[in-house]
């Protein structure tokens, strides 16, 4: 893999949620993304995404779908998946690579005030995928490490609170990895005896 500059953001899930693929529904605490109504949902991580496919015929529509996307490099489906080791029951019916100067963001919603509130904290296992949004503090925030201060004592004093200061921009990410390094020197280097494996010759 090579760390790379990144300028666009691809988001998949918005894509797929207009095209009528992916279900969400109005919760008390912002938009649910409904994994068990939607035809097609993508996991995303940095420059590369699985897309899940509930029903098979609706394969070739999804795969029109998100290779329209600008910033969209390669989809890779059935047994193509086999050159990057992801031809298992766990990956995705699609996988997405991006552009080398792209990467994807998982949000689903349309419109920002109708995210998750989980949208806004540094949670792993409600969102579908990685968020390096989790590295900043929102820059709108006024004064945010002080709503990160004010959160914390109210924890300590056994609120129940969220540290929604995640910012909701992706434009703010510009670097990424997850494609194969483009120049050899740069790719895994491995030391030891015997005949290499298969995979890293490749």
């Amino acid at each position: 893999m090579d760390t790379v500059d990144v300028k666009r953001v691809v988001e998949p899930n918005r894509a797929l949620r207009k095209a009528g693929l992916l279900s969400a529904r109005s919760g008390p605490f912002g938009e649910v993304f409904d994994t068990f109504e939607s035809r097609a949902f993508a996991v995303c991580d940095h420059q590369l995404t699985h897309v899940y496919v509930r029903d098979a015929a609706d394969i070739p529509r999804v795969r029109d779908v998100l290779a329209a996307l600008p910033g969209v490099g390669r989809v890779v489906a059935g047994e193509e998946r086999a050159e990057f080791g992801l031809l298992h029951e766990r990956a995705g019916e699609l996988i997405l690579l991006s552009e080398p100067d792209t990467w994807f963001a998982y949000p689903f919603w349309l419109d920002d005030r109708q995210a998750p509130d989980y949208a806004r904290t540094v949670d792993i296992h409600r969102k579908p995928g990685y968020d390096p949004c989790e590295l900043f503090v929102d820059p709108k925030l006024w004064w945010g490490m002080g709503r990160v201060i004010r959160r914390l004592i109210q924890k300590k004093l056994g609120f129940r609170t969220l540290f929604d200061v995640i910012p909701l921009d992706s434009s703010l990410i510009r670097g990424s990895h997850g494609l194969q390094a483009s120049d050899s020197l740069d790719r895994p280097l491995l030391i030891g005896e015997g005949a290499p494996p298969e995979r890293i010759c490749r």
